[in-house]
Formats: structure tokens, sequence, C-alpha cells
């Protein structure tokens, strides 16, 4: 599921986690066991920079995270 905001990423992570599993780089399963990955819209637009060392320290912050948190990945992609 793709969310325009952090409050919308966190309402999501929290109905759908519920009763279930946190899992790792935005991925959850639900109560039932169904797997849901919620994603901020801005994640595609970090991963497909034309600056490759951008893009790959915004996956390796992914990659430390079980829900995706907008502010980290957007310091990952601003550092220098």
């Amino acid at each position: 599921m793709n969310c325009e905001t952090q409050e919308e990423v966190d309402e999501l992570w929290e109905k759908l986690s519920a009763g279930g599993k946190e899992v790792e780089c935005g991925w959850l399963k639900d109560k039932y066991g169904l797997s849901w990955q919620i994603v901020p819209t801005v994640l595609s637009e970090m991963l497909q920079d034309k600056d490759a060392e951008r893009s790959q320290r915004v996956m390796k912050a992914v990659l430390q995270m079980k829900k995706l948190d907008i502010a980290r990945l957007e310091q990952a992609y601003h550092q220098r």
C-alpha cells in the first residue's frame, strides 16, 4: 500500500499489524497471515534517483527498518 504521509503509514501499520507480526522493510503480516508492505510514495522517487549513492543510502536505511520512517529515509537521501 502506498502512503503519502507518515501519519498514513503509522495508521495503516498500527491497524494491520495488530494481532499480526512486524517483519522488515515495510512488510508485516496481519492477524490472518496476509502479508502487506506499507510504503511511503516518496520512497520510489528516492530509489529511482539518478545519483546511485543517494539511492543506495536510502536502500540501506530501508533494510534497517521494520515500519518505514519518512524522516529517516529523507535523512539518508540528503546525507553527504
